[in-house]
C-alpha cells in the first residue's frame, strides 16, 4: 500500500497547499457560505482541476491512487473544496470516457484549466437513491433534444458552466436514461437558490429546472438508454473519491484532537495523559489507518478495471470513520469544540454529508451484499 515516488511527491505538494492556502480560508468561506474562488484558481495552477483529463487535452490524467491521494489532502484543508473538485472531476471523467473527440476538444482543455466548472446532474427531488425513477425527459425533435424536468442536490450548481445531465428520452420508460452535455448558458435552464445546509456550507448546492431547454443532438454523450450504466461506472470512482475525502477530514479531526490533548491542562497535567483520552486517540488513529488502506485498495482495484465492491466498502467505512473522528474530536475539545470559532465544530457538521452523498451508507451496504451474494 506504499505510494510511488511520484505519488508521494504529488501528496506533499497538495498537502502543503491544503495547509497553507485552503485551511486558512475555511472559517470565512463556511460562515459566509461562499466558495473560495482564489483557492480554486490555485488548484488550477497545480493542474488539479484537470485531474481526470487526458494529457493531450492539457490534463494531469491521474491514476486512481493518485486521485485518491489528492482528494484526501484537499479534504484535509476543506471538504467543501474537495467536493467541488471531485464533482468537477466526475464531469471531466464523463467527457473523457464517453464524449466524442469533437466534444473532448471543445470542452476538456478549458475544464482542465478550471473554467468552466463542471457539475453532475443525476439526482432529482423524488429520485435520489434510485435514479431509474427520474422523470426529467430529453425528447428528440429533429437535430435537437428538448429537456424538461428538475434536478436536485447539484454540487457546483451555481458555479458550473457545463452540466453532465442524465435524462430519459421517454419519461415512462426507465430503460431510456441517457447522458447529455448541457452548457450552463442554455435557454430554458434555471439554477435555483443555494441550499442552506448543515455543513459543507461553502459549497454551492442548488436545484436545476429545465423548461423546454434545447441542446444539439450531438451533445448526447452516450447511446440512448446507456446513461445509467455510464453513471454507475463513473460513480464507482466518485465513491472512492468520497472515501478519500472522508479519510482527509478524519485525519484533520484527529490532528486537532491530538494537538489539543497535549495543550489542555486539567487535573494537574495535559488531558492527553488521561487514559480515556488516550484510548479515544488510539481508536481514532486505528480507524483512520484502516479507512485509508481500504480506500487505496479500492483505488488500485479501480485502476485494474473493477472495484464496485471495494469502492462501496471504502466509502461506507471511511465515511463512518469521518463521523466518528469528528465526534470524538468535539468531545475531546469539550466546550471549545462546540463553538463556531473552532475547527472541529465545522468538521463535525461537514462529516455527516460523507455518509449521504454519492450513495448513502445504506445503499453502500446493499451494493456490498449484492456483490458478495450474487
Amino acid at each position: 500500500m506504499e505510494l510511488t515516488e511520484e505519488q508521494t511527491a504529488v501528496r506533499d505538494v497538495v498537502r502543503e497547499y491544503a495547509r497553507d492556502e485552503i485551511r486558512p480560508a475555511t472559517l470565512e468561506a463556511d460562515s459566509e457560505q461562499e466558495f473560495p474562488e482564489a483557492v480554486w484558481d490555485g488548484l488550477a495552477d497545480l493542474d488539479l482541476t484537470g485531474l481526470t483529463v487526458p494529457q493531450k487535452y492539457g490534463g494531469y490524467d491521474a491514476d486512481p491512487v493518485t486521485a485518491a491521494v489528492v482528494n484526501e489532502e484537499v479534504a484535509y484543508g476543506m471538504l467543501a473544496v474537495a467536493t467541488a473538485l471531485s464533482v468537477h472531476s466526475l464531469a471531466t471523467s464523463c467527457l473523457a470516457e464517453f464524449g466524442s473527440e469533437e466534444q473532448q476538444e471543445r470542452w476538456l482543455p478549458d475544464m482542465a484549466e478550471g473554467r468552466p466548472v463542471g457539475a453532475f446532474a443525476l439526482s432529482e427531488p423524488h429520485a435520489g437513491s434510485n435514479p431509474a425513477e427520474m422523470t426529467t425527459e430529453a425528447r428528440r425533435e429533429g437535430d435537437e433534444y428538448v429537456i424538461d424536468g428538475e434536478k436536485q442536490w447539484i454540487t457546483n450548481g451555481e458555479r458550473a458552466g457545463v452540466y453532465i445531465l442524465f435524462a430519459k428520452t421517454d419519461r415512462d420508460d426507465p430503460s431510456t436514461v441517457t447522458q447529455f452535455l448541457v452548457p450552463g448558458d442554455v435557454d430554458g435552464l434555471t439554477v435555483g437558490e443555494k441550499e442552506d445546509k448543515l455543513g459543507l456550507r461553502a459549497s454551492d448546492t442548488t436545484s436545476l429546472t429545465f423548461d423546454g431547454a434545447r441542446i444539439p443532438a450531438e451533445n448526447r454523450l452516450t447511446e440512448e438508454g446507456s446513461g445509467l450504466s455510464a453513471a454507475f461506472h463513473i460513480l464507482t470512482g466518485g465513491r472512492i473519491a468520497i472515501a478519500a475525502q472522508s479519510v482527509g477530514l478524519a485525519q484533520c479531526a484527529f490532528d486537532e484532537a491530538r494537538s489539543y490533548s497535549q495543550e489542555r491542562d486539567q487535573f494537574g497535567g495535559p488531558i492527553g495523559d488521561i487514559q480515556t483520552i488516550r484510548h479515544k486517540l488510539a481508536e481514532m488513529a486505528t480507524r483512520i489507518r484502516a479507512a485509508r488502506l481500504l480506500t487505496r485498495d479500492a483505488a488500485r482495484k479501480r485502476a485494474a478495471g473493477g472495484a464496485a465492491l471495494e469502492a462501496s466498502m471504502a466509502k461506507y467505512f471511511a465515511s463512518e470513520t469521518a463521523m466518528f473522528a469528528a465526534n470524538e474530536a468535539v468531545q475531546i475539545h469539550g466546550g471549545y469544540g462546540y463553538v463556531t470559532e473552532g475547527e472541529v465544530e465545522r468538521l463535525y457538521r461537514d462529516a455527516k454529508i460523507t455518509e449521504i452523498y454519492e450513495g448513502t451508507t445504506e445503499i453502500q451496504k446493499q451494493v456490498i451484499a449484492r456483490e458478495l451474494l450474487e
